[in-house]
């Protein structure tokens, strides 16, 4: 909404303080600044609040708003007065407005830092998270203002408002003053009022999804007349699975006499229904969706599912058409799915709701699905159908302009038909957030992802989000740092949705192998050594083994105290007379049911060839069946069942057992583990995942082990030591950083000379070991002097910088004459030292070179890098990545997740280094770029790592105005 000229020009309207917002109940709403022309929006506003809230806002019988109140509600400067409003339909729901006042309470502009405040919510949107929502956005529109506390005058009987303050988080003090509480509430975040925020985020954003999967109602509008085409199908499709609510054809184009369509009534508008639809299934041409969105929106309709293609898919025309309708759909309190989507499925008993183009709906099982592709979805449902799979949900998003995977993990994290999460992205639009949902989702249930247009660089077409200019290779450490199994290829997803689903998580990598061939045991046992599981010996069945062999060495094996999981693999099987018997798979899986349901908890995979209905039966065992559920630990492990050994426990003494693919004393990634409610680790009886190769059941058993390990050690969160506080001068380098910036800085940054590098650094402990500058052989002398013997002798120039291998380097130089000798040769070799810019700097001891880095991206936020310096990192791209901050865990598997790690811990005889204060550097440089996020990038090349400390020999850092935090800021939709 544009200013008006009597608004001040000097303080023009704040058009980045608008923002949708997500309500308690699933609805949207819009937060805007109150402008001079809202004045009878205001007052048709108050004349609908009761006479009890007007009380509770001015303290006394308050009927209407005179003409002078309304000038003063509807003028701001948007400085030292400030009005927020609520709208749903252009229409207001709730008000907030701050006045900056001085310490007598009194009318006053900065430096003042204290406002009163005072909100206003109609009471039939009471009880929505109005006032919450408005007191994130007014808190943090009065940060920007330099506003550090709100004071506010409450009734002590308006409890609700009471509440509303208590519950945010801030600090705040409370006292009884002339009948009224006086609240004072410092605005400065805290992780209280953070992690509130986030709960009513998940919350709110959950529930939106819940809506739109199990409605009361649901329209199809654009439902043709003849069998044929899309809203005909949908129609069918919903009828077929069984939608246990109401349901409804509309089409403007339908006669006047017709009443009914294939059963259901039938209307020219949603108008003519007599009650609510809850959800719309739109699939008419684009050019009449908007005519669609406003019939739902003035009819109450809560969600929107959007199946017309035509929009960013199209160009930049059709993306404009796509935010509009987002705008338009926003503005009545409805989210949507789409456009150009596929449609949404929940197979839940009490919805049973295909609102899909699916002909069949899937049965009802444990696994939610969300695909950004309508291809990828069709393809995931007809393999997760052929392999005998139940779907709890199912949402294919087509671009995704609103809902999208992150609040499909909301949605996940809550339902409890869901115990798998699986998604197929091909853009993250906010990737910070996804990393943070996803990781607190995977502490209780698995997430498996599969990211689309990995190498691309560029967005789907429709996709209107920012591109992140993450390379894949980090993308892909992050997600498993969240604790994502981050897997290539959607027959992957499916075969490590089928295993997790079904099976037990594996207390660790032992694997046992039986079977009736021993060429496809060793297959299996090979591929298992390449996934980085501990197979022991195939057992060998022979091909004459029987269903009861088989029952018989895989319950031997469950019992077996020494392995974590079991793979069964199965040939046809030799008759008497000598021929191959394909057709009784029937037979076989029930004894290997038999013997699963029997043994300890521990996951089962079948490998299998050309066996006749062995797959069918393995996965017949009622997937529409709630699952059989045990307690877990607070580990997320099952319990133990009497008789039987917990998972991650020793059949003996019952002690966890070591890391299952690392030694104990090199700590691997973990994520703090969030507030969750109980959780319950499914296994369907008889349900045993088949596959039709080795590798593929192998490669799903070692995610199911890798992401079992991380849920264990997600249980016990890593630290920033303490220690670390008593070293560090974050006041002072803030000072620092605002003095090298200047009072006006340069968006693109600048960075730092040698000096200044090492004066920050060094305020974080990170001492860099000075050069100084060669631009002659007497200068390089007068340096060495100066340094003190050894010295080496280095280009700096960027063309051979940190390139040994082209001879720009000279180390160890023990003397003037060996120093001159070099001096000569380097410039006789490479140039004039004009253009190499030699220095010398004092030898370091010797040790490993390795590289660390620090970069923040503008949508994942601070990443922090490591690798061996050189080829390994440079050639190989042999680097390890970790979102900022870092916890102790976090350094210490940063530096043993490269393959050349090694290298760092005595490979070959060599002297192990000294990898602590490798992981202190780490800590200390992820504590520089989190406390202050003007440090945009830093490089520390090469950081050489002794047997006893380290030395930096070279660093380069930049500085820029930081990017905006939307993950620390008010709640608020993306607007793409």
């Amino acid at each position: 909404m544009e200013p008006t000229p009597e608004q001040s020009p000097h303080h023009a309207y704040p058009d980045h303080w608008e923002a949708d917002v997500v309500l308690r109940d699933g609805g949207t709403a819009r937060i805007r600044p109150i402008t001079t022309d809202d004045a009878e929006r205001l007052v048709s506003f108050y004349e609908q609040v009761s006479d009890e809230s007007k009380y509770y806002r001015f303290f006394a019988p308050y009927p209407r708003l005179s003409d002078r109140d309304v000038h003063r509600f509807t003028h701001h400067d948007y400085v030292d007065r400030v009005g927020l409003a609520v709208t749903i339909g252009g229409e207001f729901i709730g008000t907030v407005r701050y006045d900056r006042i001085n310490e007598q309470g009194r009318p006053a502009s900065a430096p003042a830092d204290e406002a009163e405040v005072a909100f206003l919510v109609q009471d039939a949107h009471q009880g929505r998270g109005v006032a919450s929502a408005l007191l994130e956005h007014i808190a943090a529109v009065a940060r920007e203002r330099g506003i550090r506390r709100f004071a506010a005058e409450v009734l002590p009987a308006n409890t609700k408002m009471i509440k509303v303050f208590r519950d945010a988080g801030y600090t705040q003090q409370r006292s009884f003053e002339d009948g009224s509480v006086h609240l004072t509430l410092d605005l400065e975040p805290t992780e209280k009022s953070l992690a509130v925020q986030r709960g009513r985020e998940q919350r709110a954003e959950a529930r939106s999804v819940q809506r739109l999967l199990a409605p009361g109602s649901v329209a199809v509008i654009g439902t043709g007349r003849t069998p044929g085409g899309v809203g005909r199908t949908v129609l069918r499709n919903l009828l077929a699975a069984g939608f246990t609510g109401r349901t409804y054809a509309v089409n403007r184009a339908f006669d006047e006499g017709l009443t009914t369509l294939d059963g259901v009534p039938a209307h020219r508008s949603l108008g003519e229904i007599d009650e609510r639809v809850d959800l719309a299934v739109i699939a008419v041409p684009a050019h009449r969706v908007p005519e669609a969105v406003a019939d739902c929106g003035e009819h109450g309709v809560q969600g929107l599912v959007v199946l017309s293609a035509g929009y960013a898919e199209r160009g930049s025309a059709g993306r404009e058409l796509q935010r509009e309708l987002v705008r338009q759909a926003r503005s009545y309190g409805m989210r949507i799915i789409g456009p150009n989507a596929f449609g949404i499925i929940n197979t839940a008993e009490s919805v049973r709701l295909n609102a899909s183009l699916a002909p069949e709906s899937p049965a009802r099982g444990r696994i939610g699905l969300f695909t950004q592709s309508g291809a990828i979805g069709i393809a995931l449902l007809s393999g997760l159908h052929r392999r005998g799979a139940g779907l709890s949900s199912f949402i294919s998003a087509g671009n995704r302009a609103d809902v999208s995977g992150n609040d499909f993990l909301q949605y996940s994290f809550e339902d409890p038909d869901t115990d798998v999460a699986l998604l197929y992205l091909e853009s993250l639009g906010n990737p910070r957030k996804f990393t943070r949902l996803a990781r607190r989702t995977a502490a209780v249930k698995p997430v498996v992802v599969v990211k689309g247009a990995r190498h691309s660089g560029t967005n789907p077409p429709g996709h209107a989000v920012p591109v992140s200019r993450i390379p894949d290779a980090t993308v892909s450490a992050l997600m498993r740092q969240a604790g994502v199994i981050r897997v290539d290829t959607v027959t992957e997803m499916v075969d490590a949705g089928l295993l997790l689903a079904d099976q037990p998580l594996p207390a660790g990598p032992r694997v046992a192998i039986l079977g009736n061939s021993e060429s496809l045991g060793l297959l299996t046992y090979d591929a298992c050594l390449a996934e980085g599981l501990r197979p022991r010996p195939p057992i060998d069945l022979t091909t004459a083994a029987s269903p009861q062999d088989f029952r018989d060495a895989l319950a031997e094996a469950l019992a077996d105290g020494t392995c974590d999981a079991v793979i069964v693999t199965a040939i046809p099987w030799v008759g008497e007379n000598g021929n191959a018997e394909t057709g009784d798979g029937e037979v076989l899986a029930a004894a290997l049911r038999g013997a699963a349901a029997g043994g300890p908890a521990k996951p089962v995979a079948v490998v299998h060839v050309e066996i006749g209905g062995l797959a069918e039966a393995l996965a017949a065992a009622s997937s529409t069946a709630a699952p059989r559920t045990r307690p877990t630990t607070l580990a997320g492990r099952p319990a133990a069942t009497p008789g039987t050994t917990a998972p991650g426990a020793s059949a003996t003494t019952g002690t966890p057992p070591a890391s299952p693919t690392t030694d104990t004393t090199q700590p691997t990634a973990a994520t703090p583990t969030p507030d969750t409610p109980p959780t319950t680790t499914p296994t369907t009886p008889g349900r045993i995942p088949a596959y039709p190769a080795a590798e593929r059941a192998v490669r799903a058993m070692a995610e199911a082990v890798k992401y079992a390990q991380w849920r264990r050690q997600a249980a016990t969160p890593g630290k920033v030591p303490e220690f670390l506080d008593d070293t560090i001068d974050e006041p002072g380098t803030a000072a620092l950083i605002d003095t090298l910036l200047g009072p006006a800085p340069d968006p693109r940054g600048r960075p730092l000379a040698h000096d200044e590098v090492r004066e920050l650094l060094g305020r974080y402990g990170i001492p860099v070991r000075p050069t100084l500058p060669a631009p002659d052989a007497e200068a390089a002398v007068a340096a060495a002097a100066r340094l003190g013997y050894p010295v080496a002798l280095k280009t700096t120039a960027p063309h051979l910088r940190h390139r040994a291998d082209l001879g720009g380097v000279r180390l160890d130089l023990p003397d003037e004459e060996a120093l001159r000798r070099a001096y000569g040769e380097l410039t006789d070799l490479l140039g004039k030292p004009a253009e190499l810019l030699p220095v010398v700097q004092a030898m370091a001891p010797r040790g490993v070179d390795t590289v660390v880095r620090a970069s923040i991206d503008a949508a994942a936020g601070a990443i922090l890098s490591f690798g061996l310096a050189g080829a390994p990192s440079e050639l190989l791209g042999d680097t390890a990545h970790r979102l900022v901050p870092a916890t102790d865990r976090d350094a210490a598997e940063l530096i043993r997740s490269i393959k050349a790690a090694p290298v760092l811990f005595g490979w070959r005889g060599s002297a192990p280094v000294d990898t602590a204060a490798l992981e202190e550097l780490l800590l200390r440089l992820s504590r520089l770029v989190d406390d202050h996020p003007e440090v945009v990038s830093v490089a520390l090349e090469p950081v050489v790592v002794a047997p006893q400390g380290i030395t930096v020999l070279g660093a380069s850092v930049r500085l820029a105005p930081p990017p905006p935090r939307g993950d620390l800021g008010p709640r608020r939709l993306p607007n793409y």
